[in-house]
């Protein structure tokens, strides 16, 4: 991660004093003065000092929630609707969600500070599966399901073929099982609106092979040590313990 973020992370300063902070030229990176900022860094092996006191990074923290409806995954929101921080209270760990569940979605959302793994499960190329249950008006048609298991224009892109399949059926809706390999912004929804289809519930059910069973909404669960090994293993990092 760059300098400053690493900086900010540890509770030295806010990004942006960081900034002046390393311009002024008082932190070192092993042992040499650093006065650039895009330098980048890895806080758990480099030694960062700021005013010759050694930094000490944070303990890597990644935590599972099961977001409800009705709230954004941001940090701050300029509108002042509630945002998933509002239900992780007490870590003094800065947390960041691991991509992002739109406003009328709920279901698994992964929080972090592990920024390499954070950056990795949201990459295309990892293709972390992402699983949702969809309530749909009306019912659903062999075709349209074998569009969605070969790919949907949803304008400007084709998606990625997706794993679809019905659960239940009624004569009023429709529930839906849906595997993505992807993450485009509002995906679902979207191949829904290409197919005609009327997408009125969705919940993500499990997010690169982690379920939100027997999690409450807005209730969370920290990782265990095995699923963090999984999960670093799947992205290609060393499994190797952090602290």
């Amino acid at each position: 991660m760059r300098l400053h973020k690493a900086l900010a992370d540890a509770g030295v300063a806010s990004r942006r004093k960081a900034e002046d902070i390393i311009r002024d030229g008082r932190v070192r990176v092993n042992n040499r003065v650093i006065c650039e900022l895009g330098t980048k860094v890895d806080p758990h092996r480099d030694r960062i000092e700021v005013d010759g006191r050694k930094l000490i990074p944070q303990k890597l923290v990644t935590i599972l929630l099961n977001k409800p409806r009705g709230v954004v995954c941001t940090v701050r929101d300029p509108e002042g609707r509630p945002t998933v921080m509002d239900y992780i209270k007490g870590f003094r760990e800065r947390l960041y969600p691991v991509g992002r569940l739109d406003f009328a979605t709920s279901g698994a959302l992964l929080l972090s500070n592990d920024g390499e793994l954070s950056n990795r499960l949201t990459h295309p190329r990892y293709g972390a599966k992402k699983t949702y249950l969809l309530k749909i008006r009306g019912q659903v048609s062999a075709e349209i399901l074998k569009k969605w298991r070969s790919g949907v224009d949803i304008g400007g892109s084709v998606t990625r073929p997706a794993e679809a399949f019905c659960v239940e059926e009624t004569d009023n809706f429709t529930w839906l099982e849906v595997t993505l390999h992807e993450g485009q912004n509002r995906q679902i929804r979207r191949m829904g609106e290409a197919t005609g289809l009327d997408v009125i519930k969705l919940k993500r059910i499990s997010f690169a092979g982690l379920t939100i069973a027997g999690l409450k909404v807005g209730q969370y669960r920290h990782l265990t040590a095995r699923e963090l090994a999984r999960l670093r293993k799947d992205c290609g990092i060393s499994t190797k313990a952090r602290s």
